[in-house]
């Protein structure tokens, strides 16, 4: 009997990490996505780190944008950009004008990781799909007549 029990204490210890593994990897940490070659920066050395290739799963979606859209209003960024992305306390996203760049890459850096004057990071919070969705739906955009001021003038 003592050994059978012995038996059975050992299983069990045997079986925490097992399951307190198993249990964390039910939830695993999304990976950052790679950052983004920019032909325009000069790096040191005039030679450029490692970069991926960003593509959005849904370009062009026009399901996706509409999702993007009422994800961009529970988000509340029309709370800073404006409803429509036209402006507001933030730039418009909808002016054809981009300070970190308009390609769908940039766009989603700039969204996943912030950008200093204000913009938050939003990747561990909405993840690579929800910020694709965000992408999508701001290039479907139509170009508006409404300039937002330059943030160096003011």
């Amino acid at each position: 009997m003592k050994s059978g029990y012995k038996l059975a204490v050992a299983l069990s210890i045997l079986a925490l990490p097992v399951t307190a593994s198993y249990v964390r990897s039910e939830t695993p940490a999304e990976a950052p996505p790679p950052a983004i070659q920019y032909p325009s920066n000069i790096s040191a050395g005039h030679t450029a780190p490692p970069g991926g290739v960003l593509t959005n799963p849904y370009e062009g979606d026009k399901d996706m944008a509409a999702t993007g859209a009422d994800l961009f209003a529970s988000m509340n960024c029309n709370g800073c950009h404006g409803d429509g992305a036209t402006g507001f306390a933030a730039p418009s996203l909808a002016d054809g004008r981009w300070r970190y760049g308009d390609s769908e890459q940039a766009i989603f850096q700039s969204i996943y990781y912030g950008r200093p004057k204000g913009m938050p990071a939003f990747g561990g919070l909405v993840g690579t799909d929800g910020i694709w969705i965000l992408v999508t739906y701001l290039k479907s955009l139509p170009v508006s007549d409404n300039k937002t001021e330059s943030w160096e003038t003011q």
